[in-house]
């Protein structure tokens, strides 16, 4: 589908190597048909997790959502819904705020730099192939509300997400920069 600029170049829009999918492929390719999109969660290793969609392009020609630095489980369930938000027309958008999103408590979107993209969203990269469409980074506040961003958060509030609307260059050095 994609937003009627870009052509979707996505593994379902373009079935010729349908025989060449991984299970990984596939399962989201199940996902997208059946709910409009998927949620990859990637767990913690060496550093926190996060989580993704793929499928919000290709169903409703929306930007692709991330959240990094919380519960793998809780940020699936954030995503999933906001993908219900944007099925019934609520599209996110760079610079909104919206109520309710994370643990009762508003969320911020951000626009991501592309060039983060290789490094953490790589099942997004293979689903779309290129161009991969847009992905906000949906930012949640500490306990008192405030964004990462803001006076009065701690350090380790600040480094617990990605700053992913800087380009990596202008990222602090960190767990989210030894991913690239």
């Amino acid at each position: 589908m994609s937003d009627g600029h870009t052509p979707c170049t996505c593994v379902i829009c373009n079935h010729g190597d349908r025989d060449r999918l991984d299970n990984f492929q596939l399962r989201t390719i199940v996902h997208i048909t059946e709910y409009g999109w998927s949620v990859v969660l990637v767990h913690p290793d060496d550093g926190p997790g996060w989580a993704y969609t793929i499928g919000l392009w290709h169903s409703h020609g929306a930007p692709e959502l991330a959240m990094f630095g919380g519960d793998v489980y809780e940020m699936e369930e954030s995503l999933n819904t906001l993908g219900r938000h944007t099925a019934d027309g609520r599209l996110p958008a760079d610079g909104e705020r919206r109520d309710g999103v994370v643990r009762g408590q508003a969320a911020a979107f951000r626009e991501t730099d592309p060039l983060w993209y290789d490094a953490m969203f790589g099942g997004a990269v293979a689903f779309y192939r290129r161009p991969t469409p847009p992905m906000l980074q949906v930012v949640w506040p500490n306990g008192e509300g405030l964004f990462p961003w803001q006076p009065g958060t701690d350090l380790p509030f600040r480094h617990s997400q990605p700053w992913l609307w800087l380009p990596p260059r202008q990222h602090p050095a960190g767990v989210w920069t030894q991913r690239l």
